[in-house]
C-alpha cells in the first residue's frame, strides 16, 4: 500500500512537470471522518479473555473496534482496496487473542475472500486460495482451533491451518450445496458440519467427505441464514430461515418450527445462545429483536420492529450487556438484558451522506443530509465542527434528502426524494406548493368611459412538487429548483412554485444569479436569461458523453464535469475547453468556494481533491483518503461529505503538526 501511494504521489508530480506546470502544491494527510455517528453495522467478534474489547465489521471494507465494551469505536483497519466489502464474519481465534479472521463479500458482484490478522487486527493479508471468494459465513472448530470452515457461492471451504489454505469439502459443482449463507462446526467433533444455503440445510460428519440433506420438519425451499448448536447439548440445534425459526433436538435431523415468532418477521438473520443459560435465545430479525427463555417455547420481541438487525454480541462475564449490529442504526447496546437499548455509535459513521451544507451564518455549524436511513437518518447538524451531532429530522418521515440550500436571510431548505421542506425552528414543513396559472378576461369601465377589457393571470394551487429534489438555489429573490421532473421556480422565496417551467428527466444542477439562470441533467444544458421563465439549450462539449457535475464562476465562465474530465467555456457555452492535465477523471463534483477562490473538484474513482484558480488554470491538489464529493470551506479547513464515511474534514494546522512531529519522532 505505501509503495502504491508514493507511485500515485510520483506520477501527480510528474504530471505537474510534462503537463503544463499546472500542479501548485499537494497535501496527502488523510482526512478525518467527524460524523454524523451511526449507519450500518453487521458483525461483531470478540476474544473470551478480554469480551471488553470487541471487533465489528461494516459494509464498507471497513473494520472497528471498541476497548471499553461497545461505548465507543474507532476505525482499526479497511481491508482491500475497494469500499463495497462487506465483512459479514469475524473471529477472534480462540488459542490466539492476537490472531482474526474477517470473511467478506462484495456488493454487486459473487466476491470476496477471507482476510487474516495476526496483530490483532491493524493489518490484514488475503488468506491463500480464497481470493474472489464470496464468503458469507465463517466458524472456527471449538475442540480444534486450527480447522476454520467457510460458506460460500460456491460451496463449502475448509482450512486445517488456520486459515493458510482451503480445501473445498462440498462435492465440486453440486447444484444444491451452493450459496452457503451459514455454518456450524460440532463444538466436540470439528468433523461433523453444518451449511445452510439458500434452499435448505446440508450435514456431513465425516469432514465433508459425504453430506445429506437436513430438511425434515422444514418448509421446503427455506433460506437458512444462522445455524447454531448448544455447547452443551450438541444434540440441540437452531436454525433460522426465511420461513421461521427450527428446533432440533436430534443435531438436526428432525425440526420443528418455533412458535411465537410472527409470520411477517420472516427473515431471521441471527440466532445467539446466552453463554451462560443455554435455554435463553435471542433471534436477530429484520422486524426487531427477540428472545426466548425457556428453549423456544415462548418468545418476545424486544425491540420495535423497525430495527433491522445483523449481528448480536452476548458479553460472556455479563450476559445483560447486549449489543446489537443493526442496519442503518449502527450498534444499540442493553445493559439490563434486552428489555432496554440505547444507540452506542461514539465513533462509529458510517453514513452515505448526499447533502452538504456549511452554515453561512454560525461558524462550525454543518448540516448533512443522508440516504438510505428511514427514520434513523434525514438530515443531522453539528454546531461544533464535527465533536457532536444531532439528528435533526422531525417532519421528513424518514425521506432520503438529496440537497440543502440556505437563503440569505437563514432559511433552510432541504431537497428530498418526494418534495422540498422548510425548516421552522422545530421541525420540517413540506413547502413545495406548485400553482398553476390561467388566463382570464376581466373588463373595467371608468367613470364617462367605454368598456375596456385585459387580460390577466390567475393562479390556481396544484398540488406539491412531489418529485425527487436534486439541487435549489436561492441566490436573489427568485429561487428554482432541479427535480427529477423537471426545473420549478418561485418568485416568492417558495411560498409557490410554478412549474415545471423547464420540462425533461432528473435535473440535477440548477443556479441563479441576477437574470442569469443555468439548468442541467445528463444529456441537457439549458441557459435562461430572463430568471428562468424561458430557456435555450447550449451545445455540449463535443468530447463528453453525459454531464455529471456543473459549477459556475464569478467571472461567468461555466464548468462541466464528466467521465471525460473538466471542461471551461468563457463564452457562455460556444465553444469549450479540455482541461486535459488533470489527474483525475469521472468527477462527481464541481463547486466554486468563494474562501478559497477556488473551482474545487472531485472524482467518483479517486480520493484526489483539486483545487483550480480559474484564471490561471493552476490547481492544487490533496489526497483526502476517501471517495468524496462537496467540498465546501469550514473556518479556514475543507469540509466534505464522503460516499459510505459520512461527513470528512481537512486537517486543522495544528493536527497537521501534531502528525509532522509524530512522524519526525518515530524516525530512527
Amino acid at each position: 500500500m505505501m509503495k502504491s501511494k508514493r507511485l500515485q504521489y510520483f506520477l501527480l508530480g510528474i504530471a505537474g512537470v510534462f503537463l503544463g506546470t499546472n500542479l501548485l502544491h499537494a497535501e496527502s494527510q488523510r482526512w478525518l471522518p467527524v460524523g454524523p455517528d451511526g449507519g450500518d453495522a453487521r458483525s461483531f467478534a470478540a476474544a473470551s479473555t478480554d469480551p471488553q474489547h470487541i471487533y465489528l465489521g461494516t459494509t464498507t471494507s471497513w473494520i472497528y473496534q471498541s476497548e471499553d465494551g461497545g461505548n465507543t469505536w474507532k476505525r482499526l483497519a479497511h481491508l482491500g482496496k475497494s469500499d463495497d466489502l462487506v465483512v459479514d464474519s469475524l473471529i477472534v481465534d480462540s488459542a490466539d487473542a492476537k490472531t482474526l479472521f474477517a470473511g467478506v463479500w462484495q456488493v454487486d458482484r459473487p466476491s470476496g475472500g477471507i482476510y487474516v490478522s495476526h496483530d490483532g487486527g491493524l493489518t490484514w493479508a488475503s488468506s491463500s486460495g480464497m481470493e474472489g471468494q464470496s464468503v458469507r459465513a465463517l466458524a472456527q472448530s471449538r475442540s480444534n482451533p486450527k480447522i476454520l470452515v467457510a460458506g460460500t457461492l460456491t460451496g463449502v471451504y475448509r482450512s486445517e491451518d488456520r486459515g493458510e489454505h482451503w480445501k473445498l469439502i462440498s462435492p465440486q459443482g453440486s447444484t444444491e450445496i451452493h450459496e452457503v449463507e451459514s455454518v456450524a462446526i460440532d463444538p466436540y467433533d470439528a468433523n461433523t458440519i453444518y451449511a445452510g444455503t439458500w434452499h435448505l440445510p446440508w450435514k456431513t460428519t465425516d469432514g465433508g467427505a459425504n453430506w445429506h440433506n437436513i430438511k425434515q420438519g422444514l418448509i421446503d425451499d427455506s433460506d437458512v441464514f444462522s445455524i447454531i448448536i448448544d455447547p452443551s447439548r450438541p444434540t440441540v440445534v437452531y436454525t433460522s430461515a426465511c420461513s421461521g425459526i427450527y428446533r432440533s433436538d436430534s443435531a438436526g435431523e428432525l425440526y420443528r418450527k418455533v412458535q411465537g415468532i410472527p409470520s411477517t418477521a420472516r427473515r431471521t438473520r441471527v440466532l445467539m445462545q446466552d453463554p451462560s443459560d443455554r435455554k435463553t435465545v435471542y433471534a436477530g430479525t429484520t422486524e426487531g429483536l427477540y428472545k426466548t427463555t425457556d428453549d423456544g417455547v415462548n418468545w418476545s420481541r424486544m425491540t420495535g420492529p423497525d430495527v433491522i438487525i445483523n449481528d448480536i454480541y452476548i458479553d460472556p462475564s455479563n450476559p445483560q450487556h447486549v449489543l446489537l449490529a443493526t442496519d442503518r442504526s449502527g450498534v444499540l447496546q442493553s445493559r439490563d438484558a434486552a428489555r432496554t437499548f440505547v444507540a452506542s455509535n461514539s465513533g462509529f459513521s458510517q453514513r452515505q451522506v448526499a447533502a452538504l451544507l456549511v452554515d453561512a451564518k454560525h461558524p462550525g455549524t454543518i448540516y448533512a443530509g443522508v440516504l438510505n436511513d428511514k427514520g434513523y437518518g434525514g438530515i443531522f447538524v453539528t454546531e461544533d465542527s464535527g465533536k457532536s451531532w444531532q439528528q435533526r429530522s422531525e417532519g421528513l418521515n424518514g425521506k432520503d434528502v438529496f440537497t440543502l440550500a440556505e437563503a440569505e436571510d437563514g432559511t433552510l431548505l432541504a431537497g428530498t426524494e418526494h418534495g422540498i421542506f422548510r425548516w421552522n425552528g422545530s421541525l420540517w414543513e413540506e413547502d413545495g406548493k406548485v400553482v398553476s396559472y390561467t388566463e382570464k378576461t376581466v373588463y373595467s369601465r371608468g367613470k364617462g368611459k367605454k368598456r375596456t377589457k385585459k387580460t390577466i393571470q390567475v393562479a390556481h394551487e396544484a398540488g406539491t412538487i412531489d418529485a425527487r429534489v436534486n439541487d435549489i438555489s436561492t441566490n436573489g429573490p427568485i429561487w428554482l429548483a432541479a427535480t427529477s421532473s423537471g426545473v420549478y421556480r418561485s418568485v416568492n422565496q417558495g411560498a409557490a412554485w410554478n412549474g415545471p417551467v423547464l420540462k425533461g428527466e432528473n435535473f440535477l444542477y440548477v443556479s441563479i444569479k441576477g437574470s442569469a439562470a443555468l439548468a442541467a441533467n445528463r444529456s441537457q444544458l439549458m441557459m435562461s436569461s430572463d430568471s428562468g421563465v424561458t430557456w435555450v439549450p447550449v451545445p455540449l462539449p463535443s468530447r463528453l458523453s453525459g454531464v455529471q457535475a456543473v459549477a459556475t464562476a464569478p467571472d461567468d465562465s461555466l464548468w462541466i464535469g464528466g467521465r471525460e474530465g473538466v471542461f471551461y467555456s468563457t463564452d457562455h457555452g460556444q465553444s469549450w475547453q479540455h482541461m486535459d492535465t488533470l489527474p483525475i477523471a469521472d468527477i462527481n463534483g464541481l463547486r466554486y468556494d468563494t474562501e478559497r477562490n477556488r473551482l474545487f473538484v472531485t472524482s467518483a474513482r479517486s480520493s484526489i481533491v483539486l483545487g483550480i484558480d480559474i484564471q490561471s488554470k493552476n490547481w492544487k491538489w490533496w489526497d483526502t483518503g476517501w471517495t468524496v464529493r462537496s467540498i465546501q470551506s469550514l473556518g479556514g479547513r475543507l469540509a466534505a461529505a464522503s460516499l459510505y464515511d459520512g461527513v470528512v474534514l481537512e486537517p486543522s494546522a495544528e493536527e497537521k503538526t501534531a502528525k509532522l512531529d509524530t512522524a519526525a519522532g518515530s524516525q530512527p
